[in-house]
């Protein structure tokens, strides 16, 4: 194993970077090229065909049979001259990852052979095997049936020689069993919300969308180091490994020169990206040595989660040609900068009108006001909803590290803004308000844009920042799906909207004029939810102990956190909008238990292989070699002169005794926590004992290995070092 390491080493001292081939077009000439859009739609489908699937992607309205065939032959057209040679609808399963089945083309003819074949109905729905998949007791292992529908609303694409259908997965009885399916839910949900609270300030909003710009945080290591490392290949992060006497100290990687084999392949990952229709706009280098951020052009929720499971793919696909690999893991280093996917969240309407930027005027700008709030008033109710549609195993190993926002969800608005809530607060009574009152309200209203142009820094340590035209989700981890976390935000909001509507609508049924019902409306709210918001550090210990006075939760078990998913207000979100149904929300939670489970399994299992079948042999080696040291030493020495030469070796000798008698009786009771954790039937009780019996031993043998790695022999240690997998280009 430790000549595998030098091998390694040798290979990547020999390596050098791929030369990609530039577009020699401009981008704007080649984008989008491979995606089915529009365009593509006019020139391949009829005009009746395109205007349905056009009404369809709109507004919402079915494709008939008809229609759908059209369109499958046009499609199929399209993808064939692409190099299509196969199909499959791509859907996005509770693994976090995305799925496909391959079918060609092809079907029998009358002359014996075959033909190109792809109707609508393979278009519109297939059945795949579903017995795999997670499901969360929905349905048993031998009912394997399962339905994907095609989602019009975002564009096929073609990678390689296949043709991807975007569509959601369900199960034969009708439950979701991926995340693109209630997104889909929430999304129409939060826009009728929206609208119904636009009606009061603009009567030509007839549609809200929900909008999502991701920044993609990741790290790259040499493939050859990468391989070397069992632990990165079967866990996605290193779980031993001292730190390196360099790391991200000297901040001299944040957006420094970006090194010419990994601009090389960001270079292809752009092209790449942008021949699918994705709108990746950022790279630069991140805090970490070897970390990196990719980040696009704001889209449609859908849209943009689509995209960026597709990006996560493709980071992978092509990290191989230029002879590295991604890691996703949201902490492969012990140490340093964990990977975040910041969500940078906002609603827009058919107007033209961001509704968290404001306007030109105080009719504008209450509704930005309005938005803002009601937004701040579902994040304090839900703050543990939104939590728990954050954690996870890898997650939970970032969040609170002085890196990434704390367990505590708050938020940050600003200087300004906070200021301008609490003069609602103090200005606006039960009573009506005086005409003075009024005019000072709307003037102050009125100057947003100005006292808003060059005040809304930016809060790295929050959760949930405010940043001028939108809210930044800084908890969603980099490996994950943005759908669960957009689900949840979602939601909340457009349950909030509909409440805040009703509490509107009562006051002006009650003989108060609109906008005097709003203000005071937002009054109180603004007053209930005050205590979420907090523009300080959220690094500091003193927060969590004021977090703790205001009443706000720092719910640090991932197990734990999971349970808002089933607390009576979350089921009233999920079920009034028609998000989730009981039976959805509880196999989702099991789903997530489960994962918890079998990735902490994964680890100890993969740690204990390496610590008693590669460590400790090699410390057994090297302190072998330190014994025939101190027997020649004292061949050769008198007494006197040997005490004193074999001192330091003897302590040595000790020291390694120790640690390698820590790790194998470590390891054996990590193993026998693991064999009582695994009896337990309940899926609960069994991610909580994983977490609170064995996770602990993860660390607790990792400080002896680090230990170790500092005296064994160079030359015998079997795995990469820190200093090599940060350190390479």
């Amino acid at each position: 194993m430790a000549t595998f390491r030098f091998k390694a080493l040798e290979i990547l001292m020999t390596r050098k970077p791929i030369e990609v081939k530039r577009e020699e077009n401009l981008t704007s000439d080649y984008y989008g090229m491979l995606v089915f859009d529009r365009p593509k739609m006019k020139k391949y489908l009829s005009k009746d065909s395109f205007k349905g699937i056009c009404d369809a992607i709109d507004n919402g309205t079915t494709i008939d049979r008809k229609i759908a065939d059209q369109v499958a032959i046009g499609m199929k057209t399209w993808a064939i001259e692409n190099g299509a040679t196969h199909y499959t609808h791509w859907f996005h399963p509770l693994t976090d990852g995305t799925a496909e089945k391959h079918d060609a083309f092809i079907d029998h003819s009358e002359m014996g052979g075959v033909i190109e074949s792809f109707p609508g109905k393979l278009l519109a729905q297939q059945e795949p095997d579903a017995s795999s998949f997670p499901s969360g007791g929905i349905r048993n292992t031998f009912e394997a049936r399962g339905y994907t529908a095609w989602d019009v609303s975002s564009p096929a694409f073609v990678v390689g020689t296949t043709l991807c259908i975007p569509t959601i997965f369900i199960a034969y009885t009708g439950e979701a069993l991926d995340y693109k399916a209630p997104l889909l839910k929430v999304l129409n949900a939060v826009d009728k919300a929206a609208v119904d609270v636009c009606q009061y300030f603009d009567k030509n909003v007839t549609q809200v969308t929900a909008n999502l710009g991701w920044e993609q945080e990741y790290f790259l290591v040499d493939e050859a180091l990468f391989i070397a490392r069992p632990d990165l290949v079967l866990t996605g992060r290193t779980l031993m490994g001292h730190s390196s006497a360099k790391d991200q100290q000297l901040e001299d990687h944040y957006f420094a020169s970006i090194p010419e084999r990994v601009a090389m392949f960001m270079i292809d990952l752009e092209n790449e990206a942008y021949k699918l229709g994705i709108p990746v706009k950022t790279r630069h280098n991140e805090v970490a040595p070897n970390q990196f951020e990719l980040a696009p052009i704001f889209e449609e929720v859908n849209l943009a989660n689509d995209h960026n499971q597709l990006v996560m793919d493709l980071m992978n696909k092509i990290a191989r040609h230029h002879g590295f690999r991604v890691l996703l893991h949201e902490k492969p280093f012990s140490g340093i900068n964990g990977s975040g996917k910041h969500n940078n969240w906002s609603l827009s309407t058919n107007t033209g009108v961001n509704l968290y930027s404001p306007g030109k005027n105080p009719k504008s700008n209450t509704q930005f006001l309005t938005f803002i709030v009601n937004t701040i008033k579902a994040v304090y109710d839900n703050q543990d909803l939104l939590r728990a549609s954050i954690v996870s195993a890898s997650n939970s190993h970032r969040l609170g590290a002085n890196e990434a926002p704390p367990a505590i969800i708050s938020t940050f608005l600003g200087t300004e803004v906070s200021a301008m809530l609490d003069q609602i607060e103090e200005m606006v009574g039960e009573k009506k308000m005086t005409p003075d009152e009024k005019t000072d309200l709307k003037l102050n209203i009125g100057r947003i844009p100005e006292i808003l142009l060059d005040n809304t820094d930016r809060n790295r340590t929050s959760p949930f920042a405010f940043t001028g035209n939108r809210f930044e989700f800084r908890a969603v981890g980099s490996s994950a799906n943005c759908a669960s976390a957009m689900i949840a935000l979602n939601s909340v909001v457009a349950a909030q909207l509909i409440q805040f509507k009703k509490d509107v609508d009562k006051l002006i049924d009650a003989n108060v004029k609109k906008d005097e019902a709003i203000f005071q409306v937002l009054k109180r709210y603004i007053t209930e939810c005050k205590p979420v918001r907090f523009d300080g550090n959220g690094y500091s210990p003193e927060w969590a102990i004021e977090a703790e006075r205001r009443g706000l939760t720092n719910i640090k078990s991932v197990p734990v956190a999971l349970d808002a998913y089933l607390y009576k207000s979350s089921r009233k979100v999920f079920e009034s909008l028609g998000i989730f149904n009981e039976k959805e929300l509880e196999a989702r939670v099991e789903v997530e238990y489960e994962k918890y489970i079998k990735k902490i399994q994964i680890e100890a299992r993969v740690l204990g292989d390496l610590a008693i079948n590669h460590i400790v042999p090699t410390a057994i080696t090297y302190q072998t070699m330190l014994i025939e040291n101190v027997k020649g030493l004292k061949m050769i020495f008198s007494d006197d002169e040997f005490n004193e030469l074999a001192g330091a070796r003897k302590d040595l000798i000790k020291e390694i005794s120790n640690h390698i008698s820590n790790i194998k009786s470590k390891t054996k009771e990590m193993i026998e926590a693991r064999k009582v954790a695994n009896v337990i039937e309940h899926s609960r009780e069994k991610a909580l004992a994983y977490e609170q019996n064995v996770k602990p031993y993860l660390e607790d043998i990792r400080y002896h290995i680090d230990k170790l790695e500092l005296v064994v022999d160079n030359e015998l240690w079997p795995l990469p070092k820190y200093r090599e997998l940060l350190f390479t280009r």
